[in-house]
């Protein structure tokens, strides 16, 4: 048997875009963002 005794833990890379998603900054990141965009999208369908 060769365990080795301070085995790393995983990387945080194979937590998923789950994971990713779920952090409150990202999140808030992405609602400016995408309101940003609709608001633009609004913006030029609506005729002044």
């Amino acid at each position: 048997m060769s365990t080795e005794p301070n085995a790393a833990p995983a990387p945080s890379s194979e937590r998923g875009c789950l994971f990713a998603l779920s952090q409150p900054p990202l999140m808030l990141f992405l609602t400016v963002v995408g309101g940003l965009i609709f608001l633009t999208g609004v913006h030029d369908l609506i005729r002044w």
